[in-house]
């Protein structure tokens, strides 16, 4: 089997990926720097489980530190990288930049660059539909302009795609960019709708309607999205520079899906509507031809079935959900 590096293994889409890949038998390298973006201990609980398997490899570490990413690949040899640890959040970017030019751009070369000296077989990372930006052609196709985006935080995946794209040309290395579409589901992260807001309809709470309920988005599972990445990982016939769209291709109302969690949870969300947050595009929605042909992609999971699922793991962990909320009330306080 191979050996796998998987950065971001303790968050949401790096630890449902390391987990098939270690369940298959490969040997998995994961990096994390455990930062506060969220609460420690819902990553800490992922890495927990992790940590069971035998060929699991758990790194503490910071992508911005060279050293320690250069003695990973002198200590452990991957010859595949999965880059999935970046700073996420629209949002966020627009109160804290620096934390996406550390994590996302320095971070980004510092990987890459290890990945281009080791020679390894394919450089597999996270990029994002925000990457969209403004564009009103719907679907999105991989095809489409994607000049103007409208977050630092997309501005930054464009980047890493076009990063991507130099040390493809300029040394052969084959990458393979991934576009995701709104990925939910059990263990997900707490500063997404589908967490937030079920959160706060469990304590009574008003919740935010951004863009007064007008936006769409391609909520994508995240069972099959990580049936993407692990095809994009290890199927043959990819060109030397891929990008490729990961999403459900059926983009959802936000109130429908407000509608599915309350049905779901057997609650009532206190709404209020307002107008969109800067950063944020009206709607998503996934061209998946070019996944459906080169990666065998067939995202199977319906958001009712979907969400029924997340709120199912939330209810089963009020411990773990009540940490999340702790930290969250102390971050804002």
């Amino acid at each position: 089997m191979t050996t796998i590096l998987v950065t971001g293994s303790a968050g949401f889409i790096g630890f449902h990926v390391a987990m098939a890949l270690v369940e298959a038998g490969h040997t998995v390298v994961g990096i994390d720097n455990f930062n506060p973006y969220y609460a420690p201990e819902l990553k800490c609980a992922r890495e927990e489980i992790l940590r069971g398997w035998s060929h699991y490899r758990p790194l503490e570490i910071d992508l911005v530190d060279k050293e320690s990413v250069e003695r990973c690949f002198r200590d452990h040899a991957p010859e595949i990288v999965c880059h999935l640890a970046a700073q996420p959040g629209v949002r966020y970017s627009l109160r804290n930049p620096y934390a996406y030019q550390k994590s996302n751009l320095e971070g980004f070369v510092n990987l890459i660059e290890q990945a281009r000296l080791a020679t390894v077989k394919r450089f597999v990372y996270a990029s994002s539909s925000s990457v969209y930006g403004g564009n009103t052609k719907m679907p999105y196709s991989e095809d489409d302009a994607v000049n103007t985006p409208i977050s630092l935080y997309a501005a930054t995946k464009r980047a890493n795609e076009l990063m991507a794209y130099t040390y493809t040309h300029l040394w052969g290395l084959q990458t393979v960019g991934l576009r995701f579409f709104t990925v939910y589901g059990p263990w997900g992260r707490p500063d997404m709708a589908y967490w937030s807001f079920l959160e706060a309809m469990v304590h009574q709470e008003t919740i935010k309607i951004f863009n007064y309920g007008k936006n769409r988005r391609d909520f994508t599972y995240i069972d099959d999205v990580v049936s993407g990445v692990a095809a994009a990982l290890t199927v043959g016939s990819l060109d030397a520079y891929e990008i490729i769209n990961l999403g459900n291709h059926n983009p959802e109302e936000l109130m429908d899906f407000v509608e599915t969690l309350e049905k779901l949870a057997g609650l009532r969300a206190v709404k209020e509507m307002v107008p969109a947050q800067p950063g944020d595009v009206t709607a998503t929605y996934a061209d998946i031809d070019k996944a459906r042909r080169k990666l065998g992609f067939s995202p199977k999971t319906p958001l009712q079935e979907g969400l029924k699922q997340f709120v199912s793991w939330f209810q089963d962990h009020c411990e773990l959900t009540d940490a999340v909320r702790r930290f969250r009330l102390s971050s804002t306080s």
